[in-house]
């Protein structure tokens, strides 16, 4: 990194002072225990982490809409972000040095293609190239990405049991269902009739296996519990619809919102949830390939500090059951943590941070510094032995016990 010695040498000096725990009997594995295939990285988003919102003709998206109405819980916007489009050069750098395999960003169309359709923007088209021209990029596949979290039953009644596989519908076979199997669930077409568009046989046929890996964005498990009973007014939503509430603690009461309630709230890590979500997609749909895309601590979390070692438990545990899922037959090709550094987030703001890296937003300069988690995941991804990754258990407590 470009700066004076001073900040890495006592990032340095705080690393060595709080090494993992050497003396926990839990299994051990590394990088080495992965094919040489699977891909570990990092990723961001284009408005979370680029800043530069009216800068070299870019319009605005809905992003910008949205946060400059004051509806973000802390009032922030996008504007800046972490200045990624000015500190490019340096981020790549950053990956580079972690020993990231591979990096996950997204394209900003409004910076693309500002008009919406039309003429590209040389700038916008710029960037981007320069971009994976520093990344050094090539080749490219075709997949989707599905936000999911693992479904416990609240209960083990048979409706509540119902009620979580209906959410498993309604999350993951509205948009996985038709490429594998050419339609929506059935549970979907019933609960929400003709407001859900039908395929003909040509659309399904056109779409049935039109993609080649499934990405999934995944952070915690919650409870589903039945809500047969409830509204069944005309105005329907894809929340009402599921017929079911959630929760991400049985000392929590469940809500029908499943995003707008769970997210801000602190959710019990749980890795066990996401070997079981891909158990669940290997035997639902073929085991498909997949790839993690997104993976990180910080949900409801307002007080990460560079001593994040919260962070490395949690992302050992999610790791770890990555691994025992390959080793029982998922078609697992990468995993990718969110995110490689402190970006705007989408639901909190700078309230919450992600990232490997921490970002001063206070500062005009966004300086990046290296948390703990950093050095953890660099030393792992570089075959360090010394900084093999422990099954920590998490504290020893699933998220079926809590």
């Amino acid at each position: 990194m470009r700066r004076g010695s001073t900040v890495p040498l006592l990032l340095l000096l705080l690393f060595a002072s709080l090494e993992v725990d050497s003396s926990r009997t839990a299994p051990r594995y590394s990088r080495d225990d992965f094919s040489p295939d699977f891909v570990f990285g990092a990723g961001t988003s284009a408005y979370q982490v680029e800043g530069a919102a009216a800068e070299d003709g870019r319009s605005p998206c809905i992003w910008d809409t949205f946060t400059h109405e004051g509806k973000m819980p802390d009032k922030s916007t996008g504007d800046v972000a972490s200045d990624g489009y000015h500190k490019y050069k340096e981020d790549v750098k950053l990956m580079t040095d972690t020993g990231l395999e591979a990096y996950k960003f997204s394209i900003s169309w409004s910076r693309l293609l500002p008009n919406g359709r039309g003429a590209v923007n040389p700038k916008g088209l710029e960037f981007f190239n320069n971009l994976i021209n520093e990344l050094v990029m090539q080749n490219g596949w075709i997949g989707l990405n599905v936000y999911t979290f693992w479904a416990y039953a609240f209960t083990n009644s048979t409706a509540d049991v119902q009620a979580a596989q209906r959410s498993l519908d309604f999350m993951i076979g509205w948009i996985i269902n038709p490429l594998v199997f050419g339609d929506y669930p059935e549970v979907m077409k019933k609960n929400a009739g003709s407001r859900l568009p039908s395929f003909n046989k040509y659309q399904s046929k056109q779409v049935k296996g039109s993609f080649d890996f499934v990405g999934l964005n995944h952070y915690f498990s919650a409870y589903v519990s039945d809500n047969s009973n409830g509204s069944r007014t005309d105005l329907r939503d894809y929340n009402a619809d599921i017929f079911a509430k959630f929760t991400v603690s049985k000392n929590i009461t469940p809500t029908d919102q499943v995003l707008n309630q769970l997210i801000p709230v602190p959710a019990p890590a749980d890795p066990q949830g996401l070997e079981y979500m891909l158990e669940y997609l290997k035997e639902a749909y073929g085991n498909p390939p997949i790839y993690i895309q997104e993976n990180g601590y910080g949900v409801g979390i307002f007080n990460d500090t560079i001593h994040d070692t919260a962070r490395i438990d949690f992302l050992s545990g999610f790791i770890g059951s990555t691994l025992d899922a390959v080793r029982n037959g998922s078609d697992v090709r990468g995993y990718f943590v969110w995110s490689f550094l402190d970006v705007f987030e989408l639901l909190a703001g700078y309230r919450s941070r992600f990232g490997l890296y921490f970002v001063d937003f206070d500062d005009e300069k966004r300086e990046r510094v290296p948390k703990l988690s950093a050095f953890w995941y660099s030393n792992f991804l570089k075959k360090k032995q010394d900084m093999n990754i422990e099954r920590t258990g998490l504290n020893g407590t699933s998220h079926a016990q809590q």
